[in-house]
């Protein structure tokens, strides 16, 4: 299915009110999830300045987030340019990320629960952008091809 595109806006399903809210609750998901995962690497830089046990999962686990951000804010950038394979990519990512993040998580003896507890905090937003990406709006603007 091709898109229509509006000479002066781009994809012209972006001037749907419905779908411009859509990814306005995604950019402010994608905030959201940016300050958490700024805190949670702060929490772990203050526990091992503290001197208390930091494992070298933990440093990963609150590393990379922060620069996954910056992968998810491409996508959504893209999904918001009219891309259907940015979609299709954030959609799928935004369901994998929560389930391995949390799953691993909570694996007795992979990390503390305080620090299992902060991450899957840290995955609220990214839940809601799997919500978003699932929802009536997005969905209807890049319908799966035949």
């Amino acid at each position: 299915m091709e898109t229509k595109t509006n000479t002066t806006t781009g994809p012209a399903f972006l001037d749907d009110p419905r779908i411009q809210g859509s990814f306005a609750s995604a950019q402010r998901s994608i905030g959201l999830y940016g300050a958490l995962t700024a805190a949670a690497l702060t929490a772990v830089v203050v526990v091992a300045a503290c001197g208390h046990t930091v494992n070298g999962f933990m440093w990963v686990r609150a590393v990379l987030p922060p620069l996954i951000i910056l992968l998810i804010h491409r996508m959504t950038v893209s999904v918001a340019g009219g891309s259907r394979r940015a979609f299709e990519r954030l959609s799928g990512l935004t369901v994998v990320m929560p389930i391995a993040i949390i799953g691993v998580d909570f694996v007795p003896g992979v990390c503390p629960l305080w620090y299992a507890l902060m991450q899957s905090v840290c995955m609220l937003p990214v839940i809601h952008l799997a919500f978003l990406t699932r929802g009536s709006a997005l969905r209807g603007a890049f319908p799966k091809a035949r």
